[in-house]
């Protein structure tokens, strides 16, 4: 380590570093030579560790911890930390309660959870909000998705942070001129001039270069008595968020500039906080930081209070999410959230990156209660929208995955299969080694294992805190879970305790990998590549296994592991950015474009702002360094890409996007945002390169022989099993420079515990312990063909964990290569894995009305191809008899074969993606008019899209063009869009073979597809015991229920339980007959409410696999030419939302939750296609589909505006809709009161007013427009829905101002003229139980 001042004082002072965590508060300081004077009394000392420098360092560095909280004792632990180190500096006892003098003190810096700990406990300063008019329900409406696809309750939606009589609307209302999906749009020059010659002064240049209409300007009069009202009922913050501010922030600042005559203290503007479009993540970057700014504010006041001149140091400065400092008094709410996690970051980067190697890093965090991952390569990633505590926001911060498995995690054996988490046993009482009385958690596996050393952790234990770790206490427990999980499995070779401590350690190992295959896999980048920096307190006990099961083969632990959050913020510079939209197109001739030199220009401008931010906070002019990066992406595209600025800027975009997702398209390149990123050092903290003292270490012919200090018995996973060892003990102060040492072995110093497994070795530099792996290149499936399996739990686990993680890296796939917007950004898909015989192995839940639908469509290909499949052929489908779910959907499967095979499939993977477009007579592909299947669109019922590895582009241009040919239907008007999107699918097949020939080397043919069948067994067995008990519940009566879809058709279930066989018969029975409509259902997705169903019935506790096995012990009785089971002639594109209706019927029968919306209300508007005559035009088509009330339960309220049951697609963002679309949004609200009332009240609907700008076609295809949603048990129903379209009276020669309403019913098109408005109003929900009972 070198550190080096810039520029040095005269009397160099302590430098400070610390990260206040959630359970431990970790401090690294630096004591220049002449202030420290050994030996150090230990009475002082207490349990810091002493790190002598050498004479190029000019000091010694100190490390310790101590409990973040620890009210007996202490009120603050960073100024307790900081009197800790002052008594070591000054050689004497400084009692707590006084001001302590920190005139000694040159810097102090933090890294604080205050930020993200207040947002979590919603422990906030309670604020007003402005938003447009129209808009008051923004924030709380937000993407309209639930956070869990089978919570019922929907408990996990976030809670707002505000209360609704604070939030203000503002008069005022802009919008942008033009629309991007115009084929022929006029520039913003072109647009602002044809609108001055006709004598229209309200459309002006936006900051972004758009050209914005000014429809209203803000009624600055309204705006001063409603802020006024606000400030006297006691707030003092507030947040400011009006529609398109990012380009035309002057509202905005009006606003602010009121607030701040009134008085308010804490104003945070959207338009400031974050230039850039998307409304709803920058105003929850406007409402966190109002909420959160004046916590923090306190937070470092108090903290400040606790020293003499109110200041800690010199200096003091806080770590932002994005990994740069700030000066105390410019921290804000906003960029603190992840202020802790992002120290970690910059140190493992920092010290574990060596430039010399060139080896990117995944950082690898793990600490009590979760794990954060990264990678580094170089230069510090950020992203610029990202979700924190539920919530998305727009603000920069570093790219960190965080898993819900930690040291803490609780370890429970249930349904069959080891668990790990995602309960956490917290610090109190801890695991049940700490003597509290904890149940048990990886700590305690660890510590049976024999890889944590007792007498290497201070006495900090039991009620008093004064004990050490409690072995008995794990084993005792560890004893008693294991007599549990031996008798649940007889017949089989009992396990010890010590196989199922390894077993947990193994199940959490598989969970924590996950996100590190999501930061690299998926991102296009080789696991192989990258070394593992392992940090955090527990990470050194499962770095060497972790490494292995992800193929890399070295491990760097820096000498700070354990505190490398706090080392982190002390190599952290200051930092500050500043930007600008800039919405223009990136030509080939960059450097040459008037885009350029504009560009240049504000970046010119952008760089003195962010220069005079990092002076301010005594950074020096001409050491700031900056960072130059362009928001980037494809026309129509919502990939959007941070590309450093230079003249080779599309080249460079159109690279970085093939690589992050495997395509490239001909479609202009445009940039939208302009970022400046300037970094100041006031001192810097320079790890060592390890790169040279590895080479020295590992070329030394004979490593000097470590002598341990002691021997523990401890016990590793090896190929042939758990095994004992006799293991050495090193501690790390007494091992020599260069020294190896290899495994077994275990590694210790006062912090940090380093296991060594048996097939690694540890080679110790000065600041690096540096573990290399040995044989990762010969795993693989050791057992292939070895005599009868026999089911491990452990491994169903370890199997369930990765098929689920494939199938979501399929659809991730399927997302980063898509084009579409239903794919890309409203994720309308999903992928899944099948075995040999088709039958559904996992599916990840991305839409609920595809599980259990896919393996149909799945095995109808696999028995009309048996035998005639070769490799390098993928097959299309998306006809409702072939297992289709309507024909939007449209599905790419991919047999894989046996190694040395061309005939024997091993098993198949598919994905099915929604496409807007698919030709036929309707506006969009939800087409409300079709009475017949040929109506609506391309009809697929097998295809072979690729055959033999050749893309058959040709023949599936020719099935979607033969659409035209029917009467008055168009074909397809972005085939690229189609053609695109298959393309996507092929490559998310190709995505999950890859990963499940992965698993065929690591563990064998025989081994996969023995647990592909097993974990279908899992789900077959939960579904029986979940009968058997409703059987118990209902007295063995059978379930009745009905309902009725909006044309009188009447759905009827009768559900009969078998006890003895925990199988149950699902009669539709008595369901009316197909009809001429288009929401008739095709049989596949009877299958799909019935798994859905199911699993939300079910305990969210128990682990269930989604696969097959959930519907083994179902028996579907579905009437053939029913309105559920038509012949394949009626139309079917309502389906999907008509699906809704059989799931409220199952939900009924069971009586678990009254109603939902029961609809999905999809809206489409566009333009262009055949017109009556023949004539095609080119045009646009969009759709999106709407959340309503979900149904109450017994125990819970309805949530309000969500997609419910069978889908969960993302709202488009209001700016991004009305940039693409001529059309604008009037309102989006909450339709208060539509909830059923009752015990429990029903979820409100949602209210959508459109108004067109332009002559375009409209489409609605809903439900729950004549039948209420019903309410169960005395609960009132929910209102109906309702679509409304409102023709302005000039367009219909009518004299009279406004509008004439007309009832557009369930279904239609409507023909709009510029002006019409369209106001479509969702049902609410049921309510439960009896109002007042």
């Amino acid at each position: 380590m070198a550190i080096t001042p810039a520029p040095k004082p005269s009397s160099e002072g302590v430098r400070v570093a610390i990260d206040r965590g959630g359970t431990f508060c970790d401090v690294w300081a630096f004591i220049p030579n002449h202030l420290f004077h050994a030996p150090i009394p230990a009475e002082l000392l207490g349990n810091a560790d002493i790190i002598p420098g050498d004479e190029q360092d000019g000091g010694v560095q100190i490390t310790f911890k101590l409990l973040s909280v620890d009210p007996a004792n202490y009120d603050d632990a960073p100024s307790e930390g900081i009197r800790r180190l002052l008594q070591i500096v000054k050689k004497g006892a400084i009692p707590r309660g006084q001001l302590y003098d920190t005139s000694l003190i040159e810097s102090v810096r933090m890294g604080t959870t205050v930020a993200t700990n207040a947002l979590l406990e919603k422990k906030g300063e309670p604020f007003g909000l402005v938003l447009t008019q129209g808009f008051k329900d923004m924030i709380e409406i937000g993407d309209q998705t639930r956070p869990d696809l089978f919570d019922l309750s929907i408990s996990r939606k976030v809670k707002m942070l505000y209360k609704p009589e604070d939030v203000v609307q503002a008069e005022e209302r802009v919008t942008l001129e033009g629309w991007s999906l115009d084929q022929n749009a006029p520039s913003a020059e072109e647009l602002i001039d044809r609108a001055k010659t006709v004598g229209d002064d309200n459309v002006v240049m936006g900051v972004s270069g758009e050209a914005v209409r000014i429809l209203k300007p803000l009624d600055i009069k309204k705006m001063e008595q409603d802020l006024q009202q606000l400030y006297d009922r006691g707030l003092r913050a507030l947040a400011i968020c009006l529609l398109h501010s990012y380009t035309y922030p002057q509202h905005e600042r009006q606003i602010g500039e009121i607030a701040r005559r009134i008085g308010f203290t804490q104003i945070s503007l959207s338009s400031d906080l974050s230039p850039a479009i998307k409304v709803l993540p920058r105003g929850n970057s406007a409402v966190i930081d109002a909420y959160l700014s004046p916590v923090l504010r306190s937070y470092v006041d108090g903290f400040n209070s606790h020293f003499a001149g109110k200041k800690a140091g010199k200096r003091s400065e806080f770590m932002k999410s994005d990994g740069g400092l700030v000066s105390s008094d410019k921290f804000s709410g906003l960029r603190a959230v992840l202020s802790g996690p992002a120290g970690g970051f910059v140190g493992s980067a920092l010290t574990a990156y060596s430039p010399s190697r060139a080896r990117s890093v995944v950082g690898f965090d793990m600490g009590g209660t979760s794990t954060d991952v990264s990678r580094f390569s170089g230069e510090f990633e950020l992203t610029f929208e990202s979700v924190v505590a539920g919530v998305p926001i727009a603000c920069p911060q570093l790219s960190i995955e965080t898993v819900a498995a930690g040291g803490g995690s609780r370890l429970t054996y249930k349904n069959g299969m080891f668990v790990v988490g995602p309960e956490s046993v917290g610090a109190h009482p801890g695991p049940a080694c700490y003597r509290k009385g904890g149940e048990l958690a990886i700590t305690d596996a660890n510590l049976i294992l024999g890889r944590l050393i007792p007498s290497q952790f201070p006495r900090i234990f039991g009620p008093n805190a004064d004990e050490p770790l409690d072995v008995e206490a794990s084993r005792t427990k560890f004893e008693s879970l294991t007599q549990q999980i031996n008798a649940s499995r007889p017949g089989n070779t009992p396990y010890t305790v010590e196989e199922v401590a390894a077993g947990f350690i193994k199940v959490a190992n598989e969970g924590m990998s996950r996100p590190m295959r999501q930061i690299t896999e998926q991102r296009g980048y080789a696991m192989s590549s990258h070394d593992l920096c392992c940090f955090g307190g527990a990470g050194g006990q499962h770095a060497c296994a972790i490494a292995a099961g992800l193929g890399i083969e070295t491990v760097v632990v820096p000498r700070f592991s354990s505190i490398l959050s706090a080392y982190g913020i002390a190599c952290a510079s200051l930092s500050a950015e500043a930007a600008l939209p800039l919405s223009a197109e990136v030509v080939d001739n960059f450097k040459t474009s008037k885009t350029y030199m504009e560009a240049s220009k504000r970046i010119e401008s952008l760089k003195i702002e962010v220069s005079k931010q990092l002076q301010e906070q005594g950074a020096r002019e001409n050491e700031v360094e900056f960072t130059v990066t362009i928001a980037a992406q494809y026309d129509g595209a919502d990939t959007v890409l941070q590309i450093p600025f230079s003249p080779s800027l599309k080249n460079d975009f159109i690279e970085t996007h093939l690589r992050e997702t495997s395509f490239s398209s001909n479609r202009k390149v445009l940039m939208s945002n302009i970022r400046v990123r300037g970094v100041g050092k006031t001192f810097n903290v320079t790890p060592t390169d390890y790169a040279s003292g590895l080479v020295e270490a590992e070329s030394s012919v004979a490593p000097k022989p470590v002598k341990p200090s002691t021997f523990n018995t401890a016990y590793f996973d090896t190929p042939t099993g758990v095994k004992e060892f006799e293991t050495p003990i090193y501690v790390l102060s007494q091992v020599p420079v260069n020294s190896q040492i290899s495994g077994p072995a275990i590694i210790v110093d006062s912090t940090q515990t380093i296991v060594v497994e048996p097939s690694a070795r540890a080679i110790v530099l000065k600041e690096h312990v540096i573990l290399q792996l040995e044989d990762i290149s010969t795993k693989s499936g050791k057992q292939e063909d070895e005599g009868e399996l026999s089911t491990d739990p452990i491994m169903l686990a370890v199997f369930a964990n990765r098929f689920m993680s494939i199938a979501e890296q399929m659809g991730h796939t399927l997302q980063r290569t898509s084009i579409s917007v239903s794919i890309k950004e409203r994720l309308d898909f999903s992928c899944s894995i099948h075995g040999t015989d088709g039958a559904l192995v996992a599916n990840a839940p991305h839409i609920p009305v595809h599980l259990g639908s896919m393996q149909y469509a799945v095995q109808a290909q696999h028995n009309h191809w048996l035998g005639k499949l070769r490799p390098g052929d993928v097959l299309l489908t998306n006809h409702p008899q072939w297992g289709g779910t309507h024909l939007p959907d449209l599905t790419t499967v991919t047999p894989v074969f046996e190694p040395g095979s061309d005939t024997k499939v091993l098993f198949y993977v598919a994905s099915r993606g929604h496409h807007s477009d698919i030709g036929g007579t309707g506006v969009t592909s939800m087409n409300p008019i079709a009475k017949e299947l040929w109506e609506e669109g391309v009809i697929i019922d097998t295809f072979k899209l690729v055959s033999s590895g050749k893309f058959n582009e040709e023949g599936i241009k020719e099935l979607f063009a033969k659409v035209a040919e029917k009467p008055g239907c168009s074909a397809t008007r972005r085939i690229d869009h189609n053609l695109t999107d298959l393309q996507a699918a092929i490559s998310a097949n190709v995505r999950g073979i890859n990963l499940v020939n992965n698993l065929f080397k690591e563990f064998g043919h025989k081994t996969v597809l023995f647990y592909m069948k097993e974990i279908q067994i899992i789900a077959r067995e939960t579904i029986e015991d979940f009968l058997r008990k409703t059987y118990d519940k209902f007295d063995g009566k059978p379930l009745r229920a009905s309902d009725y879809m909006d044309d009188g058709t009447e759905i009827k279930l009768e559900v009969r339980i078998n006890r003895d066989d925990g199988t149950a018969t699902f009669d539709w029975d008595g369901t009316g007959p197909q009809v001429l409509g288009n929401c008739n259902m095709p049989i596949a997705l009877t299958y799909a409410a019935i798994i859905y169903c199911l699993r939300s019935m079910i305990s969210p506790e128990i682990p269930m696999p989604l696969n097959q096995g959930v519907l083994d012990p179902i028996t579907n009785i579905v009437p053939e030419g029913s309105y559920i089971n038509p012949t394949g002639v009626v139309a079917i594109s309502g389906s999907t939302i008509a699906t809704q209706r059989l799931v409220d019927i199952i939900l009924q029968a069971f009586k678990a939750a009254a109603c939902s919306q029961g609809c999905a209300s999809s809206t489409g508007f566009g333009s262009g296609g055949k017109d009556t005559s023949g004539k095609v035009t080119p045009g646009f088509s969009y759709g999106e589909s709407l959340g309503g009330g979900s149904g109450a339960g017994p125990s819970w309220n309805g949530a309000n505006c969500v997609h419910v049951h069978c889908t969960n697609t993302k709202l488009t963002d209001t700016e991004i809709f009305e940039q693409r679309c001529p059309m604008l949004l009037v309102e989006s609200a909450i339709r208060s009161g539509s909830g059923g009332k009752g015990k429990f009240k029903g979820g409100d609907g949602m209210s959508k007013l459109f108004e067109a700008r332009m002559p375009l076609n409209f489409s609605i295809v809903s439900q729950r427009r004549v039948f209420h949603p019903r309410g169960m048990e005395g609960g009132e129903n929910g209102q109906r829905g309702k679509n409304t379209v409102y023709r302005l009276n000039q367009n219909l020669d009518i004299k009279q101002d406004g509008y004439t309403e007309i009832g557009v019913g369930s279904n239609g098109i409507a023909k709009l003229q510029s002006g019409d408005r369209v106001k479509i109003e969702t049902p609410g929900g049921g309510g439960w139980g009896e109002e007042g009972l």
